[in-house]
């Protein structure tokens, strides 16, 4: 089982529940006093770089060691880093996360722990919460410690409030404290978890509760011992993470903000608003994933938004560091105190380590010191929004429009009267006036005002995502000439080129996100998602970004044609195809622009 029907299954409940309880708007009155970090940090993960659920690239000691230098040479060109923490599958499977892999470890940790040490870096590991693996094959195979805690999918779900598991986990952890480890990430939870024994003596919801019990008062006491210990929760916690519909639930339980130091709020993919700029929506989804956990009213600082990811790697869709500015820029403009850095740290250079830092120190002391809000609209809608981070001098505004149209956007109330433009994408250069901000389609920028409207913040633009000048709807007929399948005829005479959006949803209204699998072997989305155009029975060349192996799914396609592949004076026939691996109905929305960009 690959990545994305894991956390679809731990989103439904079949692997993982937040299906009862009270999700109240107001944090009881003891969190300050339990969890929640003292000031933000800077917390570098090592996913991304490796990857064995959306591809086939182990974490071993050389690979770790090879991050931590870059790491040193990140930090030591001024970007701050407090943990390093290494990810999923560093553990001997048949170990009970008590030894390291010995095929890729086979010194164990001890030359990873003293690095760290020695530079004064804190080190962290991944570590279930009670899953062990999800096929016949498990990444975790059972202790016989854990034989009357298993239950569930394949027996490979432990019960957290019946059996030994928990105390040899909790056991477990304390053996790597006391090793010097200093951060718990906690994935995949699985609060229905059941044995043979304890599904004849209570209901679901009784099992719900009583694993949460256990689990909540086992870190409750742990923390207590350990206090100066930081702890993660993700998968399992909490949240609606399986697409970008601008509908939102309470289904977050603001009690684990007790015993946990910060939420994460979903794996970053592609948001459900079509772009040309693939990134760009995966920015929008993180976006929206933080505005979905304050309306379930956790804190902005208490988010981990997870957001920042460049790698080698499937998880992140090979995208090596593209574009990551906005992406970092946005990451610390959500408000999070858990910074949190995955991937390929090697493939930043000095220059990109002055960026970085530079971002961190005017972000971290607003973090700390300043307040962060959002706003504008629910950013899965496609409608513009923004992040607010301000102090007694200054305000840093980062605005978004999703829209494929230029969008006028007010300006957040300030007391301050100078603005500067501090960074946008390349290509359309925004009007920036005293009271609004004009930005062009899929375009962010950051402006600051006081303090920050001086030149020596300026961040420069943004050059591997270019924003058309112009961009005009055309009037078109999308016809539906078979189940899953769309066509477009456009009599187009002008000399710009064409933008083509697709998008496909259930017969209900929601996204109908589409994937082919993972990384090596999945199916590319060009093949599941097809978009071609014709004319005169010859195929016009088009410009996608989107065909890639998204373990996530996607529920829209865009393209563009360069207006020299095409004639003017004869039709273009435009025809879109869904290849649903489930087989699912879908409803088909289309759409075409012409466009213009800047000349080079």
């Amino acid at each position: 089982m690959k990545r994305r029907e894991l956390l679809r299954l731990v989103a439904a409940g079949s692997l993982g529940s937040i299906a009862s309880g009270n999700f109240g708007g107001v944090l009881p009155s003891s969190i300050s006093n339990t969890a929640g970090l003292k000031k933000p940090v800077s917390v570098y993960i090592t996913w991304a770089s490796h990857d064995e659920l959306s591809d086939n690239v182990p974490l071993t000691e050389e690979l770790a060691m090879k991050q931590f230098e870059a790491l040193l040479f990140l930090k030591n060109h001024g970007v701050k880093f407090d943990y390093f923490l290494l990810d999923m599958f560093w553990f001997d499977k048949h170990e009970g996360f008590r030894k390291f892999r010995k095929e890729y470890w086979p010194n164990g940790p001890d030359r990873w722990l003293l690095a760290c040490k020695e530079n004064g870096i804190k080190p962290g590991l991944w570590i279930t919460t009670n899953i062990t693996g999800w096929t016949t094959d498990p990444w975790m195979l059972a202790r016989p410690e854990w034989k009357d805690s298993a239950g569930g999918r394949l027996d490979l779900v432990m019960s957290l409030h019946y059996g030994d598991f928990l105390k040899y986990h909790i056991d477990t952890m304390q053996m790597w404290v006391d090793r010097g480890i200093q951060m718990f990430k906690f994935d995949f939870a699985d609060f229905t978890a059941a044995t043979s024994v304890t599904r004849k003596l209570y209901t679901p919801d009784e099992l719900i509760q009583k694993n949460e019990d256990a689990w909540f008062d086992a870190l409750k006491e742990f923390r207590h011992k350990n206090p100066d210990v930081v702890l993660l929760a993700y998968n399992g916690y909490g949240g609606d993470s399986a697409d970008t519909f601008p509908e939102f639930k309470k289904t977050v339980k603001l009690k684990w903000l007790e015993v946990f130091d910060s939420l994460y709020c979903g794996d970053p993919r592609p948001a459900d608003v079509p772009c040309h700029n693939f990134w760009r929506a995966k920015d929008i989804y993180s976006d929206h994933m933080v505005r979905q956990y304050t309306f379930n009213g956790v804190p902005m600082k208490r988010i981990d938004n997870t957001a920042f990811m460049i790698g080698t790697t499937g998880t992140c869709y090979y995208r090596k560091k593209q574009a990551w500015k906005g992406m970092l820029l946005l990451s610390a403009a959500r408000g999070g105190w858990m910074n949190t850095y995955y991937g390929n740290l090697d493939l930043l250079d000095e220059d990109d380590a002055k960026w970085f830092a530079k971002i961190q120190n005017m972000y971290y002391d607003l973090q700390q010191f300043g307040q962060f809000s959002c706003f504008g609209n629910i950013p899965g809608t496609g409608n513009p929004y923004g992040f607010v981070a301000e102090n007694n001098a200054g305000t840093l505004l980062t605005f978004v429009n999703p829209s494929q149209k230029f969008k006028t956007i007010e300006m957040p109330q300030t007391e301050f009267k100078e603005k500067l433009l501090m960074f946008c994408d390349n290509g359309y250069s925004p009007v920036l006036t005293e009271n609004s901000i004009t930005l062009g389609p899929e375009q962010m920028a950051l402006v600051g005002t006081g303090k920050y409207a001086d030149r020596s913040y300026f961040l420069g633009i943004q050059n591997d995502v270019v924003i058309p000048e112009e961009i005009t709807p055309l009037e078109v007929d999308v016809k539906l000439p078979a189940q899953n399948r769309a066509t477009i005829t456009v009599n187009y005479t002008s000399k710009n080129d064409l933008r083509i959006i697709f998008s496909q949803k259930t017969t209900e209204g929601r996204p109908l996100r589409i994937s082919g699998g993972s990384p090596p072997d999945g199916v590319s989305m060009g093949n599941l998602l097809s978009i071609n155009v014709f004319q005169d029975k010859r195929q016009i060349p088009l410009k996608i970004n989107y065909d890639k192996q998204i373990w996530s799914g996607l529920s829209w396609a865009v393209a563009e044609i360069e207006n020299k592949n095409f004639k003017k004076e004869k039709p273009l026939i435009i025809q879109y195809t869904v290849t649903d691996p489930q087989k699912r109905e879908c409803v088909i929305e289309g759409k075409v622009y012409e466009v213009k960009y800047k000349q080079t």
